[in-house]
């Protein structure tokens, strides 16, 4: 009795104190996270107000509002969804992770903290929150691509943090992490992912469907919490979050074809589990402990911020998705949470770190909790803003790299050098690999390798071990060498792909985008290896020496990038002119349904444009009298206008000066995507339109 008097008196206080706050913070227009968070500052131990719920009550439930979160989550993204936005997702994590892991080592070294203590801080520093951004998302009505790309990405880093905490664990422990017992710790979780995706497809649908037809709500919904609770169980029974296996829960239900009617039915539930969740995080702040190391709580939640944005943005941008798509990505995922607690928990119950790193992880994420919802709302005017502040050739290879990028995803079915391309990459990972061993091996044998040459060469120890690390360095250099020359490689290859060499003789006009293109993804592959393999040996190393090495492989890959967008920009105004002359010749007696088949056949003369597409100005359209700066097509939507027809018969090469007429054809280039997006804009059209603005 005396458990549910204060599961009740626990409940009372965490949900009216959450309602008058949630009721001010929307008066006031601001996000109701913001509310909650304030919430459980008033009811949790920390501050002088006579209003205390038992944290041990509502940490419990709190666990109830991530798992129907998680649940909910996976109910709009169906394992098909997943996969679209796969390689676009493992890319990007895997480059924000490297780096933030990187990042909070050195931050916490600089702080005078133990190298173990630094190591659980870049971890803790790495992961977003799936739950944080869940619910800002929610309130702002962010959906479409946006949404997807964002909940991949951090699908990815939950794994991630997975292998994390098993790699920590190992470190803590004195154990190690040996190459078998990793190999073994991802076997395990891959074959997990697959037992589980498998049977539950075999079984979920068809259960749901089956409950589904009782046109029983309250059937429905119980089944449905009842699958999700279970699956999140199994989850935990094989040592993985709830978080994932709720996720996954939903991902299985969504393939039923009835996740609409469901994730209506569970709304109500899991908004008020997922504001005592957010409760719980507000009744973890303590300001006193804040206040003591303020510094290191400001310059992680900085790190936070600005490195996710930083690491975010450039996966995002590689894999093809414009500038816009980045940055909006990047400001989303500027924030720690759940996972964050778990791996500060993890160093605190190992006696790996010291009591001060957990509440620092709470304060840095209550700080980027609160900050996360207005990053999110500023961050169309930030892409904006960061779209007209390039420079104007990487404005004009940014609206053309991700027509590329589709022109690889379309042509790898069936491009021949698909063996070579998988050869390079197995021997990339596989030269990124031993360098590693290299490195790590050297370091952690060091001094039994010193005292070996020092018994049986009788060199002194000042000798022996200057003599050890240039025999290492002697040994990595060929790998080192090999990443470069394999990155260099495979660009090629998959530069040939996207925009192929014409036959020996033959006037090769792709040549321009295709250098571009091939630099642009030898940066790719030089990131892709060298920023994990950084984060794995930055704790081996002294200094940054890891980190210097790869930034001038950047600085000069980036050199070679500034050049060949350079002389994009001179093969698009050549362009440009071929498609004024097409438009002019049209407008000289071709009729106005005849725009689309004109420049269909400027498709093989211009390769690396894309592919122009033409628009026609109405006296209905939104865009009439308004300036290309005003009406910011490309920051919005990532298409790019080569030129513009006059009603009169004029044609002109646009600048950001020109309004737009009525009878103006404009023709765009771009990702479909991009010019679908700006055929809405131009012709006031509802579909399409950008996910968020």
């Amino acid at each position: 009795m005396h458990g549910a008097h204060e599961l009740i008196k626990a409940l009372a206080m965490v949900l009216c104190v959450a309602a008058v706050t949630s009721v001010i913070f929307q008066r006031l227009r601001q996000p109701v996270v913001l509310g909650y968070i304030i919430a459980g500052l008033i009811i949790g131990p920390h501050v002088p107000i006579p209003l205390i719920a038992d944290a041990t009550i509502v940490q419990t439930l709190s666990e109830l509002g991530v798992i129907l979160l998680m649940f909910s989550l996976g109910l709009e993204f169906s394992l098909r969804k997943l996969l679209q936005v796969g390689l676009t997702a493992g890319l990007t994590a895997v480059i924000q992770c490297s780096l933030m892991i990187w990042l909070g080592f050195i931050v916490g070294r600089a702080f005078g903290w133990t190298a173990t203590e630094s190591i659980f801080t870049g971890a803790i520093i790495a992961i977003s929150s799936t739950t944080i951004i869940a619910k800002a998302f929610d309130e702002q009505g962010i959906q479409g691509k946006l949404r997807e790309l964002v909940v991949g990405v951090l699908i990815v880093e939950d794994l991630i943090a997975i292998l994390l905490m098993a790699t920590l664990t190992a470190i803590s422990t004195g154990a190690g992490l040996s190459a078998g017992q990793l190999t073994l710790t991802i076997g395990r979780l891959a074959a997990f992912l697959v037992g589980l995706v498998v049977v539950g497809l075999l079984v979920v649908p068809r259960a749901v469907r089956a409950v589904q037809r009782l046109n029983r709500p309250e059937t429905t919904l119980v089944a449905s919490i009842g699958l999700c609770f279970a699956v999140a169980l199994l989850a935990q029974e094989f040592g993985y979050s709830v978080a994932l296996g709720a996720f996954l829960a939903g991902s299985l239900v969504a393939e039923s074809g009835e996740e609409k009617a469901i994730e209506h039915l569970v709304q109500p539930v899991r908004d008020m589990f997922a504001a005592i969740f957010f409760v719980s995080v507000g009744m973890l702040i303590d300001p006193g402990l804040i206040a003591q190391h303020w510094a290191a709580v400001a310059v992680l939640t900085s790190v936070v911020i600005l490195g996710k944005l930083v690491g975010v943005a450039l996966g995002v941008f590689l894999t093809g998705n414009g500038t816009r798509m980045a940055v909006q990505s990047g400001l989303s995922l500027a924030q720690i949470g759940e996972f964050s607690f778990i791996i500060a928990g993890l160093g605190l119950s190992l006696n790996a770190t010291g009591q001060f790193l957990y509440p620092v992880a709470v304060a840095v994420s209550a700080l980027t909790t609160l900050t996360t919802p207005f990053l999110i709302r500023a961050s169309g005017p930030i892409a904006n803003l960061v779209d007209r502040k390039l420079p104007k050739p990487l404005q004009t290879f940014a609206a053309l790299y991700g027509s590329w990028v589709e022109n690889l995803q379309a042509a790898r079915p069936r491009q021949t050098a698909g063996a070579r391309i998988r050869r390079a990459v197995r021997l990339l990972l596989l030269d990124a690999t031993l360098l590693a061993v290299i490195v790590i091996g050297t370091s952690v044998y060091l001094g039994r390798l010193t005292a070996a040459i020092e018994s049986r060469v009788g060199l002194s120890a000042s000798v022996a071990r200057p003599l050890v690390i240039g025999l290492a360095a002697a040994l990595a250099a060929p790998f080192c060498v090999g990443v470069v020359r394999l990155a260099r490689g495979l660009g090629t290859l998959l530069a040939e792909a996207a925009l192929p060499t014409k036959a020996e003789g033959k006037l090769d006009l792709a040549a321009a985008p295709r250098r571009a293109l091939l630099v642009t993804l030898q940066l790719v592959g030089v990131l892709a290896v060298g920023a994990p393999l950084v984060a794995l040996t930055q704790p081996f190393l002294p200094g940054i020496l890891g980190a210097a090495v790869l930034l001038l492989l950047l600085l000069g890959l980036g050199v070679g990038f500034w050049r060949s967008a350079t002389n994009l920009q001179g093969h698009v105004r050549a362009g440009s002119q071929v498609i004024i002359e097409a438009l002019a010749a049209q407008s000289r007696g071709k009729s106005a349904g005849t725009q689309s088949d004109s420049l269909e056949k400027l498709h093989p003369v211009l390769p690396g444009l894309g592919e122009p597409t033409p628009v026609r100005l109405e006296s209905t359209s939104p865009a009439v009298g308004r300036t290309l700066a005003e009406l910011n097509l490309r920051g919005m939507t990532g298409a790019t206008v080569l030129a513009i027809r006059r009603d009169d018969g004029g044609v002109v090469i646009p600048t950001a000066g020109e309004q737009l007429r009525t009878g103006d054809v404009l023709a765009l280039a771009g990702t479909h995507d991009a010019i679908d997006a700006a055929r809405a804009v131009l012709t006031g059209s509802p579909q399409s339109q950008p996910a968020a603005s």
